[in-house]
């Protein structure tokens, strides 16, 4: 039987510029890049959520926008249903991550470069073609 773990995401926004993280050796997926997020409770709002994780993860706070993707991807025996959202910062902040050992902001072009972690990989994929059409 597969478990299933409730997560959300944020793809937070500069202009063209996407942050992402990139998971620290020790972690699961490491060296691998995520948007940042985490756990629903049961119960939990996941907009809420989301504000909560990013709080506790990297010590920001943001405003939640539209749901970018929402896809399910297995991962060993475990089903993750990520949500991804589009969130803006609510001003300037200092970024800190004990989960993570490389935080950056993505060009455009750098969306379809990295290597995500699985459930990571349709919302980036949403957002470089995003990119890509808007440019056209």
């Amino acid at each position: 039987m597969t478990k299933q773990l409730e997560v959300v995401a944020a793809a937070i926004r500069d202009g063209d510029l996407t942050f992402a993280c990139r998971r620290a050796p020790g972690k699961a997926a490491e060296g691998r890049w995520e948007f940042p997020g985490g756990k629903v409770e049961a119960g939990e709002d996941p907009r809420a959520a989301l504000k909560r994780e990013l709080r506790e993860e990297l010590g920001i706070d943001v405003e939640v926008g539209e749901l970018i993707d929402r896809t399910e991807t297995r991962v060993g025996d475990l089903t993750i249903d990520l949500a991804t959202y589009d969130a803006r910062l609510l001003g300037p902040q200092p970024f800190q991550s004990t989960d993570h050992d490389l935080l950056e902001w993505l060009q455009p072009h750098q969306l379809g470069q990295v290597d995500w972690a699985d459930p990571d990989v349709p919302a980036a994929a949403v957002l470089a073609a995003r990119h890509t059409n808007q440019a056209s």
